[in-house]
């Protein structure tokens, strides 16, 4: 890895076809537009089924983690994958709504962005308010990131030693403190 390039975490999610084409589809040719655009994939988890989050809210998602390694600043990066997630489909019409391609820039290293203070806030907010608020600026760690089964077990395909640096755990420590039931309703394809 050179100086002036770093290696981050995406989360991949789908759950609606784009173009006649599964979400598995979209996921793998997502992951192809990436590395065509200059992005180095370094990692791809295996594709896993997920129940749809929340619960009810449409189709059962495939969900996949990729390692990668951009020169870009991380919100360089975040623009970046909005481009390819307009290229598959992908309107912002509801918060946690259906979606033909979802890509999460879920951590950047050990960076926390913007700052210490304003990722404790995100990290704290009760779920109600999760649902109704966006942050209106990228947040890294992801502050949900500890607390998704759909996030975490493609990332422990691919990066289970990496440690949250402000909650001190590893993928594999935040993943094994998530209950049974919902781990095991990720399922590998």
């Amino acid at each position: 890895m050179t100086e002036n390039r770093s290696i981050s975490a995406v989360a991949l999610g789908a759950n609606l076809k784009f173009h006649k084409n599964p979400p598995q589809l979209t996921l793998g040719n997502a992951i192809e537009a990436l590395a065509s655009g200059g992005v180095v994939i370094r990692a791809v988890s295996r594709f896993f089924a997920t129940p749809c989050f929340p619960a009810g809210a449409g189709p059962d998602y495939v969900n996949a983690a990729i390692l990668v390694e951009a020169a870009d600043t991380p919100q360089a990066l975040l623009r970046r994958l909005h481009v390819v997630e307009a290229q598959f489909g992908r309107e912002r019409v509801q918060r946690w709504g259906m979606r033909t391609l979802d890509l999460d820039l879920v951590l950047a290293g050990d960076r926390v962005e913007p700052d210490l203070g304003v990722f404790r806030s995100w990290n704290a907010l009760e779920p109600q308010e999760q649902a109704r608020n966006a942050p209106d600026r990228l947040i890294l760690p992801h502050p949900r990131l500890q607390d998704r089964a759909f996030v975490l077990v493609p990332l422990a395909d691919i990066a289970p030693d990496w440690r949250h640096p402000v909650l001190g755990q590893k993928v594999s420590e935040m993943l094994a403190a998530l209950p049974d039931q919902e781990r095991a309703a990720v399922v590998p394809i």
